[in-house]
């Protein structure tokens, strides 16, 4: 029996290559490639998941592809795909928890781990984010200093700061498409 790997493509956008990964339960991957380098993120992949990467193509990946184009275009604000995360059972939690926070809003790292249950372990919840592989689709950018400046991003902060502009244009053109189509009707 042949041991399972993880297949992987590059995904373009508008702030750089992505490396997107899938095993046969979900997305494990979606990393900046400029994030230590293929060979850095195949190690990590190798750590946490006992499996090679290997480049190739599978519905999934199109679909990732697909579903991330049109996140990049304003066309899609959140992700419809199943995932495939493994870690401490702190950052799932974390991760789980990242995926509550509405597109186009922001939380806090304290705000965070209170939501956990777990006052006081905002740097903890700073390490998940930072262990978290699936940039985007697991919104981690979508956390913030409780000042509300922008801080600890792995992709960099001039993506995170990209990225949350890019969701607030999203969240506003949609409420205008909204109102409009609210007084059309009238």
């Amino acid at each position: 029996m042949a041991s399972e790997e993880v297949q992987y493509t590059i995904v373009e956008s508008p702030i750089g290559e992505f490396l997107a990964g899938t095993t046969s339960k979900g997305v494990c991957l979606f990393e900046f490639a400029d994030r230590g380098g293929l060979q850095c993120i195949q190690a990590r992949i190798l750590k946490r998941y006992k499996m090679e990467m290997v480049e190739g193509k599978n519905e999934l990946l199109n679909e990732v592809e697909k579903q991330a184009g049109e996140y990049f275009n304003g066309k899609r604000a959140e992700f419809d795909l199943p995932l495939d995360q493994k870690g401490t059972a702190f950052e799932l939690s974390v991760w789980n928890e990242l995926m509550k926070i509405p597109v186009g809003k922001t939380c806090s790292y304290g705000e965070m781990a209170e939501r956990l249950g777990k006052p006081g372990a905002a740097r903890a919840v700073g390490k998940a984010n930072g262990a978290n592989y699936i940039a985007v689709i697991v919104p981690c950018h979508r956390v913030i200093e409780a000042s509300g400046e922008l801080r600890g991003y792995g992709g960099g902060l001039w993506r995170k700061k990209w990225l949350l502009d890019h969701e607030r244009k999203m969240v506003q053109e949609r409420n205008r498409e909204c109102v409009t189509g609210v007084f059309a009707l009238s």
